[in-house]
């Protein structure tokens, strides 16, 4: 690199460096924040467990909760339900096109929202995510604004993750933080199977 370009690549890290430290000095407010991560694409539940690790790495106590799973094998939940610090709740009905008994699925989400519920009351935990909870509402299998009112409640320094496809805009307007992941490609619909370590 040249001397005339590394100048002009200071100057313009200078600058940049100015806005970041503002933005940072004007972020002044401490409290848990709701993040929704919803979209087509692959990596909304991924990046939920990622932080949930991030979480439970520091110490904190963090909350798990699956909705659209099974009881077979999952490789977040081999990991993080033997961390003393992380309480798993799985609903354990597996996927709604499997299963094909809306009733069955309506009270096993009912159940699974009864055994954690608590989770969004206990100022020890410092994270709850709630894994593909999108569909347990847009099935009006679970009350939109019980959960609505519960998470609203919840202590002020507790983080809640949602993810699923289809977030409807009552949760853009609950959350702080609200990300869309589209769907670019995806190897599935190449015809490659889904794979042990990388879907589940």
């Amino acid at each position: 690199m040249t001397d005339e370009k590394a100048a002009k690549h200071k100057e313009r890290m200078a600058q940049r460096k100015l806005l970041v430290d503002a933005a940072v000095a004007r972020a002044t407010e401490e409290r848990g924040v709701v993040i929704v991560l919803t979209g087509d694409g692959k990596g909304k539940s991924s990046s939920a467990f990622g932080t949930a690790v991030r979480a439970a790495g520091h110490g904190f106590h963090v909350g798990i909760v699956q909705f659209i799973k099974g009881t077979w094998e999952c490789g977040e939940r081999n990991i993080l339900e033997k961390l003393p610090n992380v309480e798993f709740h799985v609903m354990g009905t597996g996927f709604t096109w499997e299963t094909q008994d809306a009733t069955q699925d309506q009270l096993a989400a009912e159940q699974c929202w009864a055994s954690c519920k608590h989770l969004l009351t206990d100022p020890k935990v410092r994270l709850v995510v709630f894994d593909e909870l999108t569909y347990m509402l847009n099935y009006k299998y679970l009350d939109k604004d019980v959960i609505i009112e519960a998470i609203n409640a919840r202590p002020k320094e507790q983080s809640v993750i949602i993810t699923g496809r289809g977030a409807k805009k009552y949760l853009q307007d609950l959350a702080d933080t609200f990300s869309e992941v589209k769907a670019i490609k995806h190897a599935f619909h190449a015809g490659v199977a889904a794979q042990k370590g990388i879907e589940w």
